[in-house]
């Protein structure tokens, strides 16, 4: 096999990466815009020892999986990877990628993996969208996702995907920008203002957040456009001011000022109502969010004389309901912001038996575990793990296993880091109860899981 050579593939799977998975003799062949069941010439583009990459040159048999995308630019755009396959095969292949984690890095033969559950709506489901912004060579100001592979964007004035109240604010800011004459940064050059734009919607009660990114801020006539905007859209709430002097690619700086408005949008979730601010996080599917939720609350069963650890808590999102039904609850969160926000929260709900600490977790409960566990007078009946995509750090897994609690709900958003951190969980005293997949992110190969584990009493450490 070389590079630049044609094959005939057909695919037989689905990477988590999105791409379909052939063969061709003993290596594994990984393809972009394909399905299971499509038979296709392929051009390498790539060739390793184990295996290689390719583009599809000619269709030969189209898989009964494949529809037509809803999105013109879904064959160019970045953003999803599987707007051309069915749901139901998107959401067969999920929890097949799921179960083959568990199996082959977490090393359970039997994974009690559940259905997945899902919203049923595919499209117009994502609560907000921060995109790039460029300008093109002929001087006009673009805005979308980057093409996927590269760093091309991809010019977008609506994507069917996100909350169509958020459309007419692209092409609307473009515009604006243009007229304004406000400079456009170059990465490579680190000069120019403008690099992201941001927009964010309460799916409940329509709010709408406006955040442009920009190096310094000093940016022509800037207060006044955002009252200008603040009047042009009904639903706007607010426009913010980020800034992100950093040669980086991290999206927003330290430092966010409201421009026009208010610095947040209202939104209602299980239940409650909760401020969200442009720089802080919140799962971008509200609905499916919910599901998750409501898995806890059907599956945890709380009697009123619990205590909880909710670990990785962010504004609150499951701290605050969760709170409405235990004894206790206490919260850790390292992104000082998502802390002031989620006491915000609480005192907005009335909230009054949960606790926040703006701290690393496996400082707090390592090396600090006094200071919190004086207040929770022991061990928590329940630990919540819900970290990013990289999973636990080592020194979490260790503290968690030396606190000892009878219960762990694992919330994670990639089976691979999530079979990880369940084998050395497993290995250390703690049984796999029930693994619950949740399709957070339709038209994509990402899967939300959450998973339910006890203490057994097998282990020395028991």
């Amino acid at each position: 096999m070389q590079q630049g050579q044609c094959i005939d593939v057909e695919i037989v799977d689905l990477a988590d990466s999105g791409d379909g998975v052939g063969k061709c003799g003993d290596r594994v062949v990984f393809v972009p815009d394909t399905a299971i069941g499509d038979r296709a010439q392929v051009r390498l583009v790539q060739v390793k020892r184990n295996y290689a990459r390719g583009k599809v040159q000619q269709l030969h048999h189209a898989s009964g999986d494949r529809q037509r995308p809803a999105c013109i630019v879904a064959d160019k755009c970045g953003g999803c990877q599987w707007q051309h396959i069915t749901e139901a095969a998107q959401l067969a292949a999920k929890r097949d990628q799921l179960i083959e984690a568990l199996r082959r890095i977490g090393g359970f033969e039997q994974p009690p993996v559940k259905a997945v559950q899902t919203t049923g709506e595919t499209l117009g489901y994502r609560n907000k969208a921060t995109y790039p912004v460029q300008r093109s060579p002929t001087g006009q100001v673009r805005a979308g996702y980057y093409q996927k592979g590269s760093h091309k964007l991809v010019n977008l004035n609506q994507c069917p995907v996100q909350d169509d109240r958020l459309n007419p604010f692209l092409a609307q800011i473009k515009e604006d920008i243009s007229r304004l004459g406000w400079t456009i940064y170059n990465e490579q050059s680190h000069q120019g203002e403008i690099r992201h734009l941001g927009v964010r919607v309460g799916r409940h009660t329509g709010q709408v957040l406006l955040t442009l990114v920009a190096k310094s801020g000093k940016l022509p006539q800037l207060e006044k456009q955002a009252q200008r905007w603040l009047k042009d859209f009904d639903n706007l709430v607010g426009v913010c001011l980020n800034i992100n002097g950093d040669r980086s690619n991290a999206i927003f700086g330290p430092s966010t000022r409201t421009l026009a408005g208010q610095s947040f949008l209202q939104e209602e979730f299980a239940r409650l109502q909760f401020r969200l601010r442009s720089d802080t996080f919140f799962q971008v599917n509200t609905e499916a969010a919910e599901l998750i939720w409501q898995t806890l609350e059907r599956e945890l069963n709380l009697q009123g004389h619990e205590t909880i650890l909710d670990t990785y808590c962010g504004i609150g999102t499951f701290s605050l309901p969760l709170a409405q039904q235990a004894q206790r609850v206490w919260g850790i969160e390292v992104h000082r912001g998502s802390v002031e926000q989620a006491r915000e929260n609480a005192q907005l709900n009335g909230i009054e038996n949960v606790e926040f600490y703006s701290a690393d977790v496996a400082d707090l409960l390592a090396e600090d575990a006094a200071v919190w566990q004086e207040s929770a007078q022991g061990k928590p009946d329940i630990v919540v793990i819900d970290p990013p995509r990289q999973g636990c750090e080592p020194a979490v897994l260790t503290a968690l296993i030396g606190l000892g609690c009878d219960r762990l709900v694992y919330i994670s958003c990639k089976p691979s880091t999530l079979a990880r951190d369940l084998k050395v969980l497993g290995a250390s005293g703690y049984d796999l109860n029930e693994v619950h997949p949740i399709d957070l992110f339709p038209q994509t190969a990402h899967i939300e899981a959450v998973a339910f584990l006890t203490r057994n009493n097998r282990t020395s450490g028991a």
